[in-house]
């Protein structure tokens, strides 16, 4: 394409890392921290790959009764960061209440005022995830190894950590809902309940089974340009100076519960002493299992 003949993807993690200094510009940025939202609002505020697009389908068919009728999940519950970038008007109706949108940035970083879902993911299966996404989109298919990755970008970047301890510094805050990505596996049904009375809207019977279905992980899979970040990509790309990518699908296979096998050596123990540096001082969890089972029993 004109204009493109430099264009090729990273191979190593520091290319990579410089250039998501242009993923999102400095005004764009500037827009969505001067946004000033509603208290009905909702923000879902995830890591990436901690089920992000999948909260995201079950709050707008929750609100919409259960509606498909939009060209990309994005368009109608935008990302929050780069709504400015691809010419999106952040007060614009959204065609249906509450308004919502997904966020990659933390409670604490997000404008104040509004409602807030926060979903976290075991941090090993969230690299995995990870991976798999930036592999031949944000660098050169098989050029970084998984090891590299994590120990260059993934475990330095610490997404899980800076959100749990942002959940953390919020935890009594009733206009926060918080879940992990495993308690939405093992059981959506409530997770589509708990969502509805937290967004404040009323679901039968009939509805939180719709958006079960609708949501799960099978019919996510037959609509993948429903759910991917094509318009994003395109977007950002040129200032990345990154070439096409053939598919930027956000729905792969749910896993939770890597196998060990699944690491290269040493990432393990990486990980978790990624956790007990960070989060154990501050939150007295262990390690992830702990968070899990402190969220297992809500009171709301």
């Amino acid at each position: 394409m004109s204009g493109e003949s430099g264009f090729a993807r990273p191979t190593t993690v520091p290319d990579m890392v410089a250039r998501f200094d242009h993923l999102i510009s400095a005004r764009g940025a500037r827009v969505a921290r001067d946004y000033h939202p509603s208290p009905s609002e909702v923000f879902i505020a995830t890591p990436p790959k901690c089920g992000t697009t999948w909260m995201q389908q079950i709050v707008h068919g929750l609100r919409t009764g259960g509606s498909m009728d939009f060209d990309n999940i994005n368009d109608v519950i935008p990302w929050l960061e780069m709504a400015y970038d691809v010419g999106q008007d952040l007060p614009a109706d959204q065609g249906a209440r509450p308004r919502a949108f997904k966020s990659h940035w933390t409670v604490d970083e997000l404008p104040a005022g509004a409602k807030y879902i926060v979903v976290v993911r075991d941090p090993r299966d969230a690299l995995l995830s990870t991976y798999a996404f930036f592999d031949g989109a944000f660098f050169e298919s098989g050029a970084i190894d998984l090891a590299a990755f994590a120990r260059e970008f993934y475990i330095p970047a610490a997404e899980v950590p800076r959100h749990v301890l942002a959940l953390w510094r919020r935890r009594r805050d009733p206009r926060i809902l918080a879940l992990t990505y495993e308690s939405m596996k093992a059981d959506p049904g409530t997770t589509v309940r708990r969502v509805a009375r937290f967004i404040g809207v009323h679901a039968d019977d009939e509805l939180c089974d719709l958006i079960v279905q609708q949501s799960s992980l099978d019919f996510m899979k037959q609509h993948p340009d429903k759910f991917d970040d094509r318009v994003f990509f395109d977007s950002f790309r040129h200032a990345m100076r990154l070439p096409p990518t053939a598919t930027l699908s956000k729905v792969r296979h749910g896993r939770a519960g890597a196998p060990p096998t699944a690491f290269p050596a040493g990432i393990i123990g990486e990980l978790d002493a990624m956790w007990t540096s960070l989060v154990t001082p501050i939150t007295g969890w262990n390690n992830y299992h702990d968070l899990e089972r402190e969220l297992a029993n809500p009171q709301d």
